[in-house]
C-alpha cells in the first residue's frame, strides 16, 4: 500500500531538503524491531550506575557472579567523572554533591583504592560542594543501606501512610503516582532499616572525617518555612516513638504495604517499570523475610537486569526505564508527515507500528480511576505499566494514529485496522477529557494531584511529591484533540486553553516540565494552541513566537541547558542541539512563521549538521525527568523532531513559493 499524495520535493532548497528527509526515513524505518515497535537508548546521569553498584553490595553480590558487570559499571561511572573531580546531573552541568558521594561510595564498593588520583579529586569536589551531610534524602537512605550513615540521619518514612483513608488530608494518593511507587517500598525499609556494613577499606569515612573536620554536623533535610518545621517535629516524633517501640499498627501497615506493591507487579516491567522503585522493592521485600529465591523477589531482579545496558567501549550503564511507546508514537507521526509528501513510502512499517500501539492500549483501571469515572483508555510510556497509563504518552499516541488515519482517509478505504484505530482514539479522548484538572490543566499521571502541603515533608526534596498540571502537557492534549476536530468553543478545548494563557509567562515563553524548558513547553503550548483554532496571530500565540525568534542563536540553532530549571536566566539560553532547534523550528512554522528568516535559518542549521546516514548528533540532555534533580537523554529526539521540522519547513516554504509565483503571475496578467 502507498500512503501519500503529494511529492518530498517541496523543501527550502528542494534536492536537499528531500534527500534529507529521504535519509532520515530509512534509518528509522530500518531501526524497526520486528513486532513493529521503535525504542531509542534513554541516557541519565551516574546515580543510576551508582545505586546499581550500591544495590549490588548489600545485596553480597559485587564480588560474585556480577564482580565484571559491577567493574564495567564503575568504569561508566569514572568516565563522567568531571574534571574538577564531581559528579554532574547532566552534560555541562556543575557539581551535585549527592551525586558525587554515591558516585564515590561506588567505586569504594567495587576496591577503587581512595588514594587515587581520581579519588583525590572526587574528594576534594565533594568538600566544595558541602560533603556528605549535604546529600539528598535517597542518597542518605543509599549510605545507611551499607553501613556509611545511621537511619537516624534518614527522614521517616513510616509504612503507616498506606493505611491512610482518601478522605484524610495527607494519603498516599495524595502523593504523585512515581513517588507513591518510591515511597511504599521504602517504607519497609524504614521499618526494617536493614544493613550490610561495607569493609571499612571499602567505606567512606575519610568523607564523613573530613566534614567533621570542617565542623558541618549532622546537616538537616528539608525545605525552610513554618509548615516545614512542623513536619520535621512529626519526623522527630514518630522516630521517638519507634525507639520506645510504640507502633501498634506497624505490623498491619507493612502487609498493607507488601499487597499493594505485589498488586502492582501485575502487568508491570517492575514497580512503577522505572528503575528507583524496581530497586527499592528489592530491598523492601528482602527486608521483611522474602527468600532470594522468592517468585517477587526474583521478579524485581528481572525486571531490573532489564535496565542493564552493555556499552561499545567496555562500560555498562543503567537506564532508567524504557521508552518504547514514546518513540514508537512519535516516529509513526514522524513518518506518517513524510508519507503525507511523498506517495512512493511503503505504509507496511507504519501499519505495523500503529498494531503494535493498539496491541498495547490499558483498557483496565489504575491508580487514576480512585478519583476519575471513566471508561479505562490509555497509553503507557514503558512496554508494561497497567496501573499507570500517562497523560502525556496518551496523548501522543492520538496524535500518531491520527496521522496515520488522515493518510489512510486520503488514500481511501477502511479496514479492521481503521475501525480499531478510531474506536481507540475515541477512548482515549474520553479519558483524557475525564483526566483535565480544575485549573483547566493536565498533570501526568493523576487529576487534581495538587496538594503543595507535601512538598514540605524532609523526604520531599526529590522535587517532585505532587503532579500538577504543566503547559506543555496542556498543549500536547489540546494538539491531540486538534488533530481529531474538536476546536475552540468545546467546553474543554476552552478551559484549557484558558489555562495556557494565565501560565505563559510576560516575555511570550512557557515553562517546560518534560523537556528541557522553556524552548520545549513554549513549542507544544504554540502547537496545541494552533491545533484547536487559535489563530496564529493571537496575541499569546505571537507574542510565544517572538520568543522563540529572539532566542535563536547566531548560528541558526536553538539550545537551552537545564540550569534554566534552577535559573531563569537561563531560559532560551545553552548549546545548540537538534532537539530543540526542531522544537523551535516547529513552534514558528505552526505559528505562521514558516516563511521567515528564523525558520529558513534554523532548517539550514539542521541541514548543515545531519549525518549521510540520516542521523544528527546529539549529547546534551533536553529531556526532564525531575526538574533540578534528575534530566534525560532521550537518543531519538535527535531523529524523529528533525525530521518533522524539515518537512515542515519545506511544506511551509513550498507554500510561500507558490504564493509568491500566483502573485507574479497576477501581476504580470494585469500588466
Amino acid at each position: 500500500m502507498k500512503l501519500g499524495v503529494n511529492g518530498l520535493k517541496t523543501v527550502r532548497s528542494p534536492r536537499r531538503g528531500a534527500d534529507a528527509a529521504a535519509r532520515t526515513v530509512d534509518w528509522l524505518q530500518s531501526r524497526q524491531h520486528p513486532d513493529g515497535h521503535w525504542r531509542g537508548p534513554l541516557e541519565g546521569d551516574s546515580i543510576l550506575e551508582s545505586e546499581y553498584i550500591i544495590l549490588l553490595a548489600w545485596a553480597g553480590r559485587i564480588d560474585g557472579q556480577y564482580a565484571d558487570r559491577a567493574r564495567a559499571v564503575a568504569a561508566r561511572i569514572l568516565d563522567l567523572q568531571l574534571v574538577d573531580g564531581g559528579w554532574a546531573i547532566h552534560p555541562g552541568g556543575a557539581v551535585d554533591v549527592s551525586a558525587s558521594v554515591k558516585a564515590y561510595l561506588a567505586l569504594k564498593a567495587v576496591g577503587q583504592p581512595a588514594d587515587t588520583e581520581p579519588m583525590r579529586r572526587a574528594r576534594k569536589a565533594i568538600a566544595r560542594a558541602g560533603g556528605p551531610w549535604a546529600v539528598n534524602s535517597f542518597t542518605r537512605f543509599y549510605l545507611a543501606l551499607v553501613g556509611q550513615m545511621s537511619y537516624d540521619a534518614c527522614p521517616a518514612v513510616p509504612p503507616e501512610m498506606v493505611l491512610l483513608p482518601s478522605w484524610f488530608p495527607i494519603n498516599l494518593g495524595s502523593v504523585s503516582a512515581w513517588s507513591r511507587t518510591m515511597i511504599v517500598p521504602l517504607s519497609l525499609m524504614w521499618a526494617f532499616k536493614p544493613v550490610r556494613p561495607l569493609p571499612p577499606d571499602r567505606g567512606i569515612a575519610e568523607l564523613f572525617a573530613d566534614a567533621r573536620s570542617a565542623g558541618r554536623g549532622a546537616g538537616r533535610l528539608g525545605p525552610d518555612g513554618w509548615w516545614a518545621s512542623c513536619f520535621r517535629g512529626i519526623d522527630s516524633a514518630i522516630k521517638l516513638l519507634e525507639r520506645l517501640g510504640i507502633a501498634p499498627l506497624r505490623r498491619r501497615a507493612v502487609a498493607a504495604c507488601r499487597t499493594w506493591m505485589l498488586e502492582r507487579f501485575e502487568g508491570s516491567d517492575g514497580l512503577g517499570a522505572i528503575f528507583p522503585p524496581i530497586v527499592w522493592s528489592i530491598i523492601g521485600l528482602k527486608s521483611m523475610g522474602c527468600p532470594d529465591d522468592s517468585e517477587e523477589v526474583l521478579e524485581c531482579w528481572r525486571q531490573l537486569e532489564g535496565l542493564v545496558e552493555p556499552e561499545q567501549n567496555g562500560t555498562t550503564r543503567l537506564e532508567p526505564c524504557r521508552s518504547p511507546v514514546w518513540d514508537t508514537a512519535i516516529t509513526i507521526k514522524a513518518l506518517a508527515e513524510a508519507a503525507a509528501v511523498d506517495d512512493s513510502l511503503d505504509g507496511e512499517h507504519l501499519e505495523r507500528g500503529v498494531d503494535w500501539l493498539l496491541d498495547r492500549e490499558i483498557r483496565t483501571p489504575g491508580d487514576w480511576s480512585s478519583r476519575v469515572a471513566c471508561e479505562p483508555a490509555g497509553w503507557c510510556f514503558e512496554y508494561a505499566n497497567r496501573f499507570y497509563p500517562d497523560i502525556d504518552d496518551t496523548a501522543m499516541v492520538v496524535i500518531g494514529l491520527a496521522a496515520y488515519r488522515s493518510l489512510r482517509a486520503a488514500s481511501g478505504g477502511a479496514d479492521d485496522r481503521l475501525r480499531r484505530t478510531d474506536a481507540a482514539i475515541g477512548r482515549a479522548c474520553r479519558w483524557l477529557e475525564s483526566m483535565q484538572n480544575s485549573d483547566g490543566g493536565w498533570a501526568a499521571f493523576d487529576r487534581d494531584n495538587t496538594m503543595e502541603l507535601l512538598c514540605k515533608v524532609p523526604f520531599a526534596d526529590h522535587n517532585a511529591m505532587i503532579d500538577p498540571s504543566s503547559p506543555d502537557l496542556a498543549g500536547r492534549v489540546l494538539e491531540a484533540f486538534g488533530r481529531v476536530g474538536y476546536r475552540v468553543g468545546h467546553a474543554t478545548v476552552d478551559r484549557g486553553c484558558d489555562y495556557l494563557r494565565s501560565r505563559q509567562e510576560r516575555d511570550g515563553a512557557w515553562f517546560g516540565r518534560w523537556g528541557v524548558n522553556y524552548i520545549y513547553g513554549t513549542w507544544q503550548a504554540i502547537e496545541g494552541l494552533v491545533a484547536v483554532g487559535v489563530a496564529s496571530d493571537d496575541p499569546a500565540v505571537a507574542a510565544a513566537a517572538d520568543w522563540l525568534v529572539d532566542h535563536q542563536q547566531p548560528g541558526g540553532g536553538w539550545g537551552e541547558s537545564p540550569e534554566s530549571y534552577a535559573d531563569r536566566a537561563w531560559a532560551g539560553r545553552g548549546e545548540p542541539t537538534p532537539s530543540q532547534t526542531a522544537w523551535a523550528v516547529a513552534g514558528l512554522v505552526a505559528a505562521g512563521r514558516g516563511d521567515s528568516e528564523a525558520v529558513e535559518h534554523g532548517s539550514r542549521w539542521l541541514l548543515d549538521r545531519q549525518h549521510d546516514d540520516g542521523a544528527w548528533e546529539e549529547t546534551a540532555f533536553t529531556g526532564t525527568g525531575f526538574p533540578k534533580v534528575f534530566y534525560l537523554r532521550y537518543d531519538y529526539y535527535r531523529i524523529y523532531f528533525p525530521l518533522i521540522a524539515v518537512l515542515r519547513a519545506g511544506r511551509a516554504a513550498a507554500v510561500s513559493a507558490r504564493d509568491v509565483r500566483v502573485r507574479e503571475v497576477h501581476e504580470e496578467l494585469v500588466a
